[in-house]
């Protein structure tokens, strides 16, 4: 795994050698862990109350290049100014494969904190999507009527005042001398480099590139069709090319189209910077090895234990590692008691946590208590210039503090507890095996793995969940027919041999199995 390093320096309570502590410490776990550290990306003397960190964006736009897996804080704070940002900025990194890990925090911010995480991120979500419903009804319409519904302007039209497409005179000729060399014979490349021989700049400004070439020959607006999501609008604005001519390069680019190259399938570990090794503390990480009938095995192993530092720890065979976790997260979820501790401790958690709307609240009932004194004051026949004064200050602090209210009310909408219920109770209705719901069900309400060879120690997020399994007693579970969610495909040996034929053996030779390439 490979990880870069944010740290901040903050000028009101640290010291600017804090920065080298905090990389001196991130860089001493990434070492214990198997993690290669790519790059550091550093603040300093700004505060993590404000957007306006260089680095920290910089970072954020960087995780879409996948060159790195993990962001590495010293401490969570480093990260984001309150949860709502943190859930913010963790979502976009989500997204782009990029995972969040605290060098000296186990726990993200208290465990009901990643489930309250969770909570606003799915809120945000549902926000999202009511929004864009009323979003998307106006942009059909527009699609409809052949207007611009917004995003990049191909290249060869311009844009008119009443949003409609008009062919450009000066870029659309060379549009339609694309289409024809690469139907003459002519490749991307070499019509590219053409064009930029011409000056043609893309629509950015920039040079043109392979990408810009391949999407334009792809682009179905050239030949009049206008596309909004599903609905396609043929003849909607101008064309620039026949349907002819647009037809018969996409049949050549069909038959020119190199098969791919042939990658190696990318392994999905559900329990990554989850899992750790109970007899050394040091992150498990997945590995994969394939045998000599071509057969890939799949399992965790132990950071240290790889280093040949002095853990023993097994390595243990991912699928039933895996089964078995979300097999024991899916029995807390559907514990009703438990639910609704968690959903308790949400809502307790989230109303604690925004400090400053409490404080505006507060400073504006007393501008609007001294007002009130101003005005009885004036009342009494008391009217001097300070008076005046005092109260048109006043009343402009009541406007200010209202709308600060207004501004933190949108920016941390506080979610109801019913929203909360449905949100968690929605994880029980999901679908075990498809990954993305395996990993969301892990992400959110597990904190921390320890495994042992003889046992695991699960630690749910919220005060109360933590389970101990003992793997003899799963064993047993199974072997009575009752763990067929625990069943795996036993190792087989060189001799092509089963290394074991009942459930609970083969529940042990899972567990137990390794890299050795005999096997």
């Amino acid at each position: 795994m490979t990880a870069v390093i944010y740290a901040r320096y903050s000028s009101d309570n640290q010291r600017e050698e804090s920065i080298e502590g905090q990389i001196r410490e991130c860089t001493a776990y990434a070492e214990k862990n198997g993690i290669t550290i790519v790059k550091h990306y550093i603040d300093r003397a700004v505060s993590a109350k404000t957007d306006n960190r260089p680095q920290f964006q910089q970072m954020i736009k960087d995780s879409d290049k996948k060159l790195f897996d993990i962001v590495l804080v010293w401490k969570l704070d480093r990260f984001a100014r309150n949860r709502y940002d943190s859930a913010r900025y963790k979502t976009q990194l989500k997204k782009n494969g990029v995972k969040l890990m605290s060098a000296t925090e186990i726990i993200s911010e208290g465990p009901e904190g990643i489930i309250l995480e969770s909570v606003l991120e799915g809120y945000a979500e549902y926000y999202s999507a009511d929004l864009s419903e009323k979003v998307i009804r106006g942009m059909t319409e527009n699609a409809l009527k052949g207007k611009f519904t917004g995003g990049a302007i191909p290249f060869g039209y311009t844009i008119n005042a009443d949003r409609r497409f008009e062919i450009d005179p000066l870029t659309a000729p060379f549009v339609a001398e694309t289409f024809q060399r690469y139907n003459d014979g002519q490749t991307m490349r070499e019509i590219r480099d053409w064009l930029n021989e011409k000056g043609i700049k893309n629509q950015r400004g920039g040079l043109m590139t392979f990408n810009t070439i391949q999407h334009m020959l792809n682009n179905r607006r050239y030949i009049g069709e206008l596309k909004y999501r599903d609905v396609l609008i043929p003849d909607a604005i101008p064309s620039i090319v026949s349907a002819e001519l647009f037809n018969d390069v996409q049949e050549k680019m069909l038959k020119n189209k190199k098969a791919p190259a042939r990658r190696k399938a990318e392994d999905n570990y559900l329990l990554t910077t989850k899992l750790f090794c109970g007899y050394c503390g040091a992150l498990m990480f997945g590995e994969s090895d394939t045998s000599r009938t071509g057969e890939v095995h799949r399992y965790y192993k132990c950071a240290t234990a790889k280093k040949h530092k002095g853990c023993k720890k097994k390595t243990v065979r991912k699928q039933w590692l895996e089964d078995l976790v979300v097999n024991q997260t899916m029995q807390l979820v559907k514990d009703d008691a438990a639910m609704e501790s968690i959903i308790a401790k949400v809502m307790e958690l989230q109303d604690r946590e925004n400090t400053n709307l409490p404080l505006y609240e507060k400073q504006l009932r007393d501008a609007e208590s001294g007002i009130q004194n101003m005005l009885n004051a004036i009342q009494a026949g008391i009217l001097t210039s300070s008076t005046k004064e005092r109260l048109e200050q006043l009343e402009e602090t009541k406007r200010e503090l209202e709308v600060r209210i207004a501004e933190e009310k949108l920016a941390k909408p506080k979610v109801t507890e019913e929203f909360i219920r449905f949100w968690l109770l929605r994880f029980r209705k999901l679908d075990m095996s498809l990954k993305n719901q395996r990993q969301a069900l892990v992400d959110t309400f597990i904190n921390s793995i320890y495994l042992y060879d003889d046992k695991v120690l699960i630690t749910f997020n919220y005060k109360e969940g933590t389970q101990t399994i003992i793997f003899e007693e799963a064993a047993q579970a199974a072997s009575k027919g009752n763990g067929s969610d625990l069943d795996c495909i036993p190792a087989v040996t060189a001799k092509g041999k089963l290394l074991c034929k009942t459930k609970k053996t083969a529940i042990k030779s899972c567990l137990f199995y390794g890299a050795d390439k005999r096997t």
